[in-house]
């Protein structure tokens, strides 16, 4: 009588084994995929007082940078905390080229993110617009330093915004209403239009006080 066939050996190569890593080269060698960053995402109401936990990433984006500026120049007391394109921009400008001003200034704006964050400091985004690719690479920071993410959104008279970020602005509204902001990596998300930006009178990065046994 034959002897049975011995069982077919089958290798699992390394990359297949335990699944796929997005810290995994593919095979064809393709870059890596981007991690994932989606969490789920709290839409909050509007309250006098916004309170975030300390060592933060809060992004304020608004259509209209005079009132962007003027609600965070009203609530933010670190001022230290504070970082925007416009702020590194003119620190470069007359140190650096004209024509390196723009790539200069966004380099060192994602040096001094990623720094607070990798120290786990509080930072206040302020958005030069309303598009998702430019928040993209600040919550990728803050999401692979475990780090916790809020976007608040700032509304402004239509009469205020521009054509050209109309678009964006519907699309960030959208998201934000549905709850759809987590897919971006945004934990939280708010926003305030009318008097419900006035009505906001501090932002915090400190712990809740704790309740007397």
């Amino acid at each position: 009588m034959a002897s049975r066939p011995s069982a077919r050996s089958v290798k699992i190569s390394d990359d297949e084994r335990g699944g796929w890593s997005s810290d995994r080269p593919r095979r064809d060698g393709a870059p890596p995929r981007p991690a994932d960053v989606t969490v789920h995402c709290r839409v909050l109401s509007p309250t006098d007082r916004l309170r975030y936990s300390p060592g933060s990433l809060l992004v304020i984006a608004s259509a209209s940078a005079a009132e962007r500026d003027g609600f965070i120049a009203r609530l933010i007391e670190d001022r230290a905390s504070l970082l925007s394109l416009e702020k590194v921009r003119t620190l470069l400008a007359g140190r650096v080229d004209e024509a390196e001003l723009d790539a200069r200034a966004e380099e060192l704006l994602s040096a001094a993110v990623s720094k607070r964050l990798q120290n786990r400091e509080t930072v206040v985004l302020a958005a030069q617009g309303l598009e998702a690719g430019e928040r993209e690479p600040f919550v990728r920071m803050a999401a692979a330093l475990k780090r916790p993410r809020h976007l608040i959104l700032l509304e402004t008279a239509r009469e205020q915004v521009s054509e050209e970020d109309l678009p964006a602005l519907n699309e960030l509204r959208r998201a934000l209403d549905a709850g759809d902001l987590g897919g971006e990596g945004f934990q939280t998300a708010l926003r305030l239009g009318g008097g419900t930006a006035v009505e906001v009178k501090r932002i915090l990065f400190r712990p809740p006080p704790r309740e007397d046994s």
